[in-house]
């Protein structure tokens, strides 16, 4: 399965995006990356491979348009970034690769539990992504859907653990979810790609999958065509309702104490020395800087 990654979009129209300023191309300067790919589009092409080589425009364009940006969030009160973020892509081969990743992921899901609680779901574990890159990731513009697809793999997850006794291939479900899981982790570990807005996606789509997606144990449905000693009492197992009040509660606390700490100004890397690893490994071959 293709990788679905949230992109820290490296470049702006002249120079890297540091500090959180961006130097703009001034008129009369020509552009030290070359010219626009795709020219021949006039207004409809691309910066500079060499400057963003998803093939999509700057980070300053990115910004007008709603990208995350911690200072305009925290400091300039726009928290509607936290939500129209997931609606920008990089490039055309980050929405591409988010895309497939979409139909893969969603088309069962949708399927099985209906657009709305699968929307519900998509949506709410993108804020938690957002909520989560910001609390960590100050000195990037961020884009993307791909907390919102980690949520998706959250909420197959919990799905799987809420309904356990209904399923029958239990353990290869489970192993092949964690194996995908696992891989786009890893992937987030690159220069550039947002792995905590992964993992808040991920942990808001988990706790999401135990309130939205539970379904009835094996055999309600049909119990009034059976005799009254094979009948299901209840509809569902009591440790799916224990889950539910419990994820409920967890989702609720996390909400709003990631809203606080964000708005208070908290930097989770103050708190964790280590953590920025999750986002960027450094290596011979690529430095995470900023």
């Amino acid at each position: 399965m293709d990788s679905v990654d949230r992109a820290c979009v490296p470049s702006c129209e002249r120079g890297n995006l540091r500090g959180g300023y961006v130097r703009q191309q001034l008129p009369g300067h020509s552009n030290p990356y070359g010219s626009c790919f795709a020219d021949v589009l006039r207004r409809f092409s691309f910066q500079p491979l060499r400057q963003n080589p998803l093939l999509g425009p700057s980070s300053s364009t990115l910004e007008k348009f709603g990208a995350l940006v911690w200072g305009k969030v925290v400091h300039q009160h726009q928290g509607w970034r936290l939500v129209a973020s997931i609606w920008l892509h990089a490039g055309v081969i980050h929405l591409l690769t988010n895309m497939i990743s979409l139909v893969f992921i969603g088309i069962r899901l949708e399927q099985q539990f209906g657009f709305v609680r699968i929307g519900l779901i998509y949506l709410l574990s993108g804020f938690g992504g957002t909520i989560m890159s910001s609390l960590f990731i100050r000195n990037s513009t961020s884009v993307g859907a791909s907390g919102a697809l980690f949520g998706l793999l959250g909420a197959m997850l919990s799905e799987l653990i809420a309904n356990w006794a209904i399923y029958t291939s239990k353990a290869a479900a489970l192993l092949s979810l964690l194996a995908i899981l696992v891989i786009n982790l890893a992937v987030g570990i690159l220069p550039y790609v947002d792995n905590f807005a992964h993992i808040g996606g991920f942990l808001a789509g988990f706790l999401l999958g135990f309130v939205l997606l539970f379904q009835p144990q094996f055999g309600w449905v049909e119990h009034h065509n059976l005799p009254a000693a094979n009948q299901v009492k209840s509809k569902h197992k009591v440790y799916q309702y224990v889950l539910c009040v419990i994820a409920l509660l967890l989702l609720i606390a996390g909400f709003v104490v990631g809203l606080v700490l964000l708005y208070r100004g908290v930097n989770g890397n103050d708190h964790c020395k280590w953590c920025h690893y999750i986002s960027c490994v450094p290596t011979s071959k690529w430095s995470c800087g900023n």
